[in-house]
């Protein structure tokens, strides 16, 4: 299964959870968005790709879920996307680390168990992600 780190999320955490990953031979590819669509990807041109391939993003972007053209296109496309909710000020680059590998467990177990199209939501204090 592929998981996309969206271009708001650092690259480089793609290739090092990748790495730490391989031993588990459970199938997850970790890729980061701009490799495959660019910088500056607009949202309507990877959701549609990205979605009937049975992947999933991870993002700090909720503007994806209140923009009503956006939301339809993910759940017409199947799309499952994990929202980290940034503090006010913003993650800093290994808060940001902390949070995806603190939930990386869970977040494979979702997104193995859970039909899609699904979103679901988790801020820099909650213990669980919560579905949206």
């Amino acid at each position: 299964m592929k998981i996309y780190l969206d271009e708001n999320l650092p690259s480089k955490l793609a290739e090092g959870l990748n790495i730490l990953e391989a031993p588990n031979h459970e199938g997850f590819e970790v890729l980061p968005m701009i490799k495959d669509f660019g910088k500056g990807a607009k949202d309507q041109d990877w959701i549609p790709v990205i979605g009937p391939q049975g992947g999933v993003v991870i993002t700090q972007d909720l503007n994806i879920n209140r923009n009503r053209q956006l939301k339809q296109l993910y759940l017409d496309n199947g799309l499952g996307i994990f929202f980290f909710s940034p503090p006010k000020k913003g993650y800093k680059y290994w808060d940001m680390v902390e949070q995806i590998i603190k939930r990386w467990r869970e977040l494979k177990t979702l997104s193995r168990a859970t039909r899609r199209p699904f979103t679901y939501r988790c801020t820099s204090y909650s213990k669980r992600f919560e579905r949206m």
